[in-house]
């Protein structure tokens, strides 16, 4: 498929979610074959006031590439404004968040809740499309609530609006990321416009994503928590896609070794201890369903220092030995 002139290759790209998908995790979801990668939501507001952790998150590498900085916020000319600064950056291109269901974002009138007026959503992509030279994407969701299904219109609001393409995550505002996905309303929305339109919600496995696919016809998918704790899904869905084939999952001692390096290439970027943080909840989710998990999952929790984290990964090694 294409964004604009853009071409994209590959099967599956990596979702932008806030405070998880940062530079590091990408650089890895990128080197295990994410078609794309989105920076996390960084507020237009706040950008134009001259807000320096927002001019951080906007910081894109050419290992991440091809690669989007997503943007939010509910005033056409602050995104457009905003807009402009992030080029700097050379994205290929930007995308809208529409779709966050976050209280403190949807409760300021951003994220989400801008499905509620459709024709604001068209101003805002229509100002962001006038206001740079590259495409405007934009994320949305089935709609902002169980009685305000309207994806397919705000769709075509931001089709007209000059959007490139489309990410629909099939659930509403208020289901959160809970109830099983609705893949039928990507579907609609595949047929009501004529953009590319990405799916997005519950891929969490080669065969999940192969059924995505099937039911929507979308032109790309796009996995987001399936993805955290195992990079690899991306090439284990391009290769189910592409040959049928199913990669095993990595060895753990690889498995380790990439969670290692992840944390390593976020401390070269951040600095340990922020790093290290932030790598706590990494940890546990390359942990899940090991044994021993509960117990090395509370260790994560106290990880100040990488070799805290290679301690942590070398007895999670030896108590899972015959895997």
């Amino acid at each position: 498929m294409f964004i604009g002139s853009i071409e994209i290759t590959g099967a599956a790209a990596l979702a932008p979610m806030a405070g998880v998908a940062d530079a590091a995790f990408r650089r890895i979801c990128r080197d295990h074959g994410a078609a794309f990668t989105v920076s996390e939501m960084i507020s237009a507001k706040a950008l134009t006031y001259g807000d320096l952790k927002s001019q951080e998150l906007s910081v894109l590498s050419d290992r991440e590439r091809p690669a989007a900085i997503q943007l939010f916020g509910d005033d056409p000319d602050t995104l457009a404004q905003a807009a402009r600064l992030v080029m700097a950056q050379k994205p290929d291109w930007l995308d809208i968040n529409m779709g966050c269901p976050a209280p403190k974002i949807a409760g300021n009138h951003c994220g989400s809740a801008l499905m509620r007026d459709p024709d604001l959503c068209y101003r805002i992509v229509k100002a962001t499309c006038e206001a740079v030279d590259v495409p405007v994407t934009v994320k949305i969701r089935k709609g902002y609530a169980k009685d305000q299904v309207n994806a397919v219109e705000v769709a075509q609001a931001c089709e007209s609006g000059g959007a490139a393409a489309i990410t629909v995550h099939g659930r509403t505002r208020d289901q959160m990321y809970a109830p099983p996905v609705d893949w039928d309303i990507i579907r609609d929305v595949k047929r009501a416009v004529s953009v590319p339109i990405i799916g997005n919600g519950d891929v969490t496995s080669p065969q999940s994503a192969a059924a995505l696919y099937e039911h929507t016809g979308c032109d790309l998918i796009m996995i987001g928590r399936g993805a955290l704790g195992a990079p690899w899904l991306f090439s284990q869905v391009e290769a189910y896609l592409k040959h049928g084939t199913l990669l095993p999952t990595p060895p753990l001692a690889k498995r380790m070794e990439i969670l290692c390096r992840q944390v390593a290439l976020a401390a070269s970027l951040k600095g340990e201890r922020c790093a290290l943080l932030q790598a706590r909840k990494h940890a546990s989710w390359y942990m899940r369903e090991l044994r021993g998990a509960a117990i090395f999952r509370g260790e994560a929790g106290t990880i100040s220092t990488m070799e805290d984290l290679r301690a942590l990964c070398w007895r999670v090694i030896k108590a899972n030995e015959d895997e």
